[in-house]
C-alpha cells in the first residue's frame, strides 16, 4: 500500500509542479517603473488595434496603420510608411503566387553608434478577415511598442533599436518579403526579435531561432525570466509547414529569435480574438521575455554571432541547461555507469533473470505504443474530425480533453506496469482492441491499426510470465538508453527529452539498488525524483497538446514518464493493485471522453463557425448563395434558402472544393478591366484593374503553348506556365490594379479567369439575418464574389 501511496504523491506533486510552472505572471500596472514592461500600458495598444477585423488592404487596416504612426511618433521613433509589393510562392503550391501592395511601418530609436548593426523588434499589424486579431498580432505590436518605450527610458542604447511593423503577414508574409528582400533598411539590421501568437493565452515560448544559434541561446539563458524554449521546439518547427515573418528574416541571412504564446487556440484567427478575451498575463509574459533579450542586446557592444547550435531546454524556474551536441555522449556514458552500478547492487539483494530485463524493455515499449492506440481511439470517439475547423469542437472543450488524454495515458501506463508483476497474455489484447476499433468510426485508421497490432504483438511475448520489479525497471531504463542513443545519432536536438528523465531515473536506480532497498528514505527519494521529472515533462506534454493534434506524440511522453514511475507503478510479484489503478484511470478517461462527445460546447464565448458567400458568374449571369459543407447548420441553411432555391452540392472553378449552394438572383456588379498587350521584345503585358472597393483579385492563367511569368507588379518572379495548365495569381489589396509580364512559347492563346472579392453582402438580395449568439462568421464570410473569364490571342 505504501508504494501506491508514494505513486499517488509523486503524481500529485508532479502535477502541482507542472501546473505552477505554467502559471502566468501578474499583469504589471500602468504605474510600474518606466524601465520595466507593463502589460496594462501595452494593453491600450491592443485595444487601439483590435477594435475590428483589419485584413490587408481594408479601410480598417488603414486606420490601424495611421494609429500606429501616431503612437510611434509620440515615442520619438520618426516612423515611415515603407510601401512596396510583397511576392510569395507558397511551399504547398508551386503553381501559385500570392502578391499585393504592402505598407510596412518602420521607426527607429537612435543609438550611440548609428553605424552598428541594429536590433529590430518585429510584429505585423494586419489581421485575418473576420478576426480583430487581439492576439495575432496586436499582442506582438503592443509588445514591441512597450519594449522600445522601456528601452528608451533606460537611456540611449549602444545601437539603433528599429521597430519593423509589417503589413500583409496573414496574406503570405508579404510585408516581410518586401522589407527583407527589397527595402535597403533591412541591410542595417543585425538581429531580429519577432513576436507572434497562436491563441489568446499561455506562457510565451521562444520556439524558433536562426541556424548556428549557440550565442543566441547563451543570450536567452542569461536574460530570460521563467523561460520556455528548447532545441526540440526549434527542431520541430523547422519541419512544419508553418511560417511567420521571421521566415523571411532567416532567408535574408539575418539572425533572429521568434516568440509566441500558444494556448486557447479556439481564438486563433477567430472572431473571438478580442481584447476582452486576451489574457493579460500572457501579454506580460511576452513583454518580459522580449524586453529581457532586446534590452540586453540594445546596450551590448556586440550582437550575438553565429556559433555551433546547442542542445538546450528550460528547467523549472529561471534555469536553462545548454550544452554542445557532443556533450550528449557524456550524459550517455554517465547514465551507463549509473545503470551498471544499479544493476550490480540490485543483484546483491537477489538475482533476477536476464529475461526480466528483456520483458521490462518490451513492457515500456508496449506502454508507449499502446498509448497511441488508446488515444487514437479516444480522439475518434469524441466525434470530432481532424482539421483546424473540425477540431474546434475539442478546442471549445480544451481543458477537459487535456484531462482525458492525461487520464488515458497514465491509465494505460499503470496497466502495462501493473501486469508485469502477473504476466498474463490477455494484456496484449487491450491495445489491439483499441487500435482495431479505431477503424469502426470512419473507415480504416492506419495509426490506430498499426499501433494496436504492434503493441499487441509485443504484449503477447512480454506478458507470458511475471517479471521482478528490479528486472523490469532495469529493462525499462535499458530501452530509454537505446532510444537516447538513437536520438543522439539522428536528432541530437531532441535527445534530451529522454536523456534527462533517464538520468534522473538512473540516479534513483543507483541510490535505491534498482528499488530493492526498502524503507521511507529510498521510497521518498523515488517520489521526489519522479515528481521533479514529471513536473518538467508536464510542460513538454502541455506544449505538445497545445501545438499539435497528433496522438503519437504522447507515446514519447509515456515512455519518459515510465522511466521514473516504473518502480512505484509495478507492484510486488503476483499482486494486481496496479491493474486496478490503471483500470480506474483508463475508465475515467473514457468516461470523460464520452462526456465531451455528448457535450454541446457552443456558447457566446465559444461560438460555432459559419460561412456564407454570394457569387455571381458574370459569364453565365447565374448567382448562388454558397457555404462549405463542413460549416452548415440551421442558420446557414436558412440563409441559403432565403431566395427560395433548392440547396444542392455544386462545383465551380472558383471554389477549391464543392459547395452547398442555392440559386440566387444575380445582381449587377462592375467587371474588372483586363487587357493584354504585346511589347516590342515579344513579351506580353497583362493588366487587370479590379472594380472599385474590391479587396481581393484572384486570376487563373492558362497559356495554350506554355510560357513563363517573369514579373508581377514590376517585381521579378519565376512562375512557369505549363502548356494547357492553370496557374494562380492571388492579388491582395488590389488598389490601382495588377500588371503581369509574361513570355509565351510562341503565338497562341491566353485564357484568364478572375474572381474579385468584396468585404460586404450585396444589396438588392435578401439581407443576412442576425446570427445567434453562439454562432460566428469565419474568415471572409458574408462577402460578395464576382467571377468570369477572358481570352486573348496573339
Amino acid at each position: 500500500m505504501g508504494r501506491y501511496l508514494a505513486l499517488l504523491i509523486a503524481l500529485m506533486l508532479g502535477s502541482w509542479i507542472a501546473f505552477n510552472d505554467q502559471l502566468l505572471p501578474e499583469s504589471q500596472p500602468t504605474g510600474a517603473p518606466v524601465t520595466e514592461f507593463s502589460a496594462e500600458r501595452a494593453f491600450a495598444d491592443v485595444s487601439l488595434m483590435a477594435a475590428a477585423p483589419h485584413p490587408m488592404g481594408s479601410p480598417e487596416n488603414a486606420r490601424v496603420r495611421d494609429a500606429l504612426m501616431g503612437r510611434m511618433t509620440d515615442l520619438g521613433l520618426s516612423p515611415q510608411i515603407r510601401a512596396g509589393v510583397g511576392i510569395q510562392s507558397p511551399k504547398w503550391a508551386s503553381d501559385r503566387i500570392i502578391a499585393g501592395p504592402v505598407e510596412n511601418i518602420v521607426g527607429v530609436l537612435p543609438g550611440r553608434d548609428r553605424s552598428a548593426p541594429a536590433v529590430a523588434l518585429m510584429a505585423h499589424y494586419d489581421s485575418v478577415p473576420g478576426s480583430p486579431g487581439a492576439a495575432d498580432d496586436a499582442i506582438g505590436v503592443a509588445t514591441a511598442l512597450e519594449t522600445v518605450r522601456a528601452i528608451k527610458a533606460r537611456g540611449t542604447p549602444a545601437r539603433d533599436v528599429m521597430l519593423v511593423i509589417t503589413d500583409g503577414e496573414e496574406a503570405g508574409l508579404l510585408g516581410a518579403n518586401h522589407f527583407f528582400r527589397r527595402d535597403p533598411l533591412a541591410k542595417r539590421i543585425g538581429l531580429v526579435i519577432n513576436a507572434e501568437a497562436r491563441g489568446s493565452t499561455g506562457r510565451v515560448n521562444m520556439f524558433q531561432t536562426s541556424p548556428k544559434n549557440g550565442q543566441i541561446i547563451d543570450l536567452f539563458a542569461r536574460t530570460a525570466q521563467r523561460p520556455a524554449s528548447s532545441s526540440l521546439s526549434v527542431m520541430l518547427y523547422e519541419q512544419l509547414p508553418n511560417d511567420t515573418d521571421l521566415t523571411e528574416t532567416l532567408r535574408a541571412g539575418i539572425p533572429g529569435m521568434n516568440y509566441a504564446i500558444i494556448g486557447r487556440q479556439f481564438d486563433y484567427h477567430s472572431a473571438t480574438s478580442t481584447p476582452a478575451n486576451l489574457e493579460r498575463g500572457s501579454l506580460q509574459d511576452m513583454g518580459t521575455q522580449v524586453l529581457a533579450a532586446a534590452g540586453e542586446v540594445a546596450f551590448a557592444q556586440q550582437l550575438p554571432g553565429r556559433s555551433p547550435s546547442v542542445v538546450y531546454s528550460n528547467l523549472l524556474g529561471n534555469t536553462v541547461i545548454a550544452y554542445p551536441v557532443w556533450f550528449g555522449w557524456v550524459l550517455i556514458v554517465a547514465i551507463v555507469v549509473l545503470l551498471a552500478f544499479a544493476v550490480r547492487w540490485a543483484r546483491h539483494s537477489g538475482e533476477f533473470p536476464a529475461m526480466d530485463i528483456v520483458r521490462g524493455m518490451g513492457a515500456l515499449a508496449f506502454a508507449g505504443i499502446g498509448t497511441v492506440a488508446v488515444l487514437q481511439f479516444a480522439r475518434l470517439l469524441t466525434g470530432a474530425e481532424f482539421g483546424f475547423i473540425e477540431q474546434r469542437f475539442l478546442l471549445a472543450q480544451s481543458a477537459p480533453w487535456e484531462w482525458a488524454i492525461m487520464l488515458l495515458s497514465l491509465g494505460f501506463l499503470m496497466l502495462a506496469a501493473g501486469d508485469v508483476a502477473r504476466g498474463r497474455r490477455w494484456m496484449a489484447a487491450v491495445p489491439l482492441i483499441f487500435g482495431l476499433a479505431c477503424s469502426v468510426f470512419a473507415g480504416f485508421d492506419i495509426i490506430g491499426a498499426v499501433s494496436g497490432v504492434v503493441a499487441g504483438v509485443l504484449g503477447f511475448f512480454v506478458y507470458n510470465r511475471p517479471a521482478s520489479r528490479k528486472g523490469a525497471w532495469a529493462g525499462a531504463l535499458a530501452l530509454g538508453l537505446v532510444l537516447t542513443i538513437l536520438l543522439q545519432i539522428f536528432a541530437p536536438g531532441a535527445a534530451y527529452v529522454i536523456a534527462w528523465p533517464l538520468l534522473v531515473a538512473a540516479i534513483g536506480a543507483c541510490a535505491t539498488g534498482l528499488s530493492a532497498k526498502r524503507g521511507l528514505l529510498p521510497l521518498g527519494l523515488l517520489v521526489l525524483l519522479a515528481a521533479a521529472a514529471l513536473g518538467w515533462q508536464g510542460g513538454i506534454s502541455h506544449f505538445a497538446y497545445e501545438g499539435m493534434d497528433l496522438m503519437p506524440l504522447f507515446a514519447v511522453q509515456m515512455i519518459t514518464a515510465g522511466l521514473v514511475l516504473w518502480p512505484l507503478a509495478q507492484p510486488d510479484t503476483g499482486a494486481q493493485k496496479g491493474l486496478v489503478i490503471g483500470g480506474v484511470l483508463l475508465g475515467a478517461g473514457l468516461a470523460l471522453t464520452l462526456i465531451i462527445r455528448a457535450e454541446d460546447p457552443w456558447t457566446p464565448r465559444y461560438p460555432q463557425v459559419s460561412y456564407v458567400g454570394y457569387q455571381v458568374d458574370q459569364d453565365t449571369g447565374k448567382a448562388w448563395r454558397f457555404s462549405p459543407p463542413s460549416m452548415t447548420g440551421a442558420w446557414t441553411n436558412a440563409v441559403l434558402r432565403a431566395e427560395g432555391g433548392p440547396v444542392e452540392k455544386l462545383s465551380h472553378w472558383a471554389w477549391r472544393t464543392p459547395m452547398l449552394a442555392a440559386t440566387a438572383p444575380p445582381i449587377a456588379e462592375p467587371t474588372p478591366t483586363i487587357t493584354l498587350a504585346k511589347a516590342a521584345d515579344g513579351s506580353l503585358a497583362l493588366s487587370a484593374l479590379p472594380p472599385a472597393s474590391a479587396r481581393t483579385l484572384m486570376l487563373q492563367l492558362r497559356a495554350s503553348d506554355g510560357g513563363q511569368v517573369s514579373r508581377i507588379a514590376g517585381v521579378p518572379v519565376e512562375l512557369a506556365l505549363p502548356k494547357g495548365k492553370w496557374v494562380k495569381v492571388n492579388w491582395l489589396a488590389p488598389g490601382a490594379g495588377l500588371n503581369i509580364a509574361l513570355r509565351a512559347g510562341g503565338p497562341g492563346r491566353l485564357d484568364v479567369r478572375y474572381v474579385a472579392g468584396f468585404d460586404r453582402w450585396p444589396s438588392g438580395v435578401a439581407p443576412l439575418p442576425r446570427r445567434p449568439a453562439d454562432l460566428m462568421a469565419w474568415d471572409n464570410s458574408d462577402s460578395t464574389f464576382i467571377s468570369g473569364t477572358r481570352a486573348f490571342s496573339w
